[in-house]
């Protein structure tokens, strides 16, 4: 299959179960949700240890890009198994890989977009460098720090705030947008319209 002819693989990170559902942690799920949501399919286990959902971004024509979305349904600091194992399935080349997760460097909420990078210690992030290096994308939800003293762990595991869920959907919704504009229309085209 020629690089042309490869699926983009969109990866939400998060943890599976309906007790992380609503998690900071989980807005990458939140996320792909939609955009499955926006394609008019369900999710599916996969023998890769993930759910997935095939199908099209974009209208017609020249944009029209075909995507596979992945749920990983192994923990979040083992997401690089589930991964890769899609990547060596679809035979889809790194830069095609889009990660969409947390970050807490960054506002609540913000997007960041970016082409490979360090992990800023999100397990998630250091697992998939881990089994296949650093140059996918990543599409950075931004969720703030935790306050006072609150450790991370706990703040990242704990639901949307009441006052953060007002924004929410929105910012699902713009997180989606941009997903699809970053496969669509490429990197910096995103950047431009996204990154705040």
């Amino acid at each position: 299959m020629s690089d042309d002819a490869a699926p983009w693989l969109i990866v939400g990170l998060g943890n599976p179960g309906a007790e992380y559902a609503g998690n900071r942690h989980n807005i990458g799920f939140m996320v792909v949700d939609l955009l499955a949501e926006r394609m008019r399919g369900k999710f599916k286990a996969h023998k890769a240890r993930a759910q997935v959902v095939e199908g099209r971004i974009g209208s017609p024509g020249p944009a029209n890009r075909r995507v596979v979305l992945a749920k990983p349904m192994s923990f979040m600091n083992l997401s690089g198994g589930p991964v890769s194992a899609l990547r060596d399935f679809y035979k889809v080349p790194l830069e095609r890989i889009v990660a969409v997760h947390d970050e807490l460097d960054i506002d609540y909420p913000t997007l960041r977009l970016k082409l490979g990078g360090g992990d800023n210690g999100h397990n998630g992030l250091k697992s998939m460098t881990k089994a296949m290096g650093p140059d996918y994308h990543r599409v950075r939800c931004g969720i703030g720090r935790p306050p006072g003293r609150m450790q991370v762990a706990d703040f990242v595991l704990k639901d949307f705030s009441s006052t953060e869920r007002k924004e929410l959907d929105w910012f699902v919704d713009r997180s989606a947008d941009a997903v699809e504009c970053l496969v669509q229309e490429g990197l910096e085209r995103a950047q431009s319209a996204y990154n705040a």
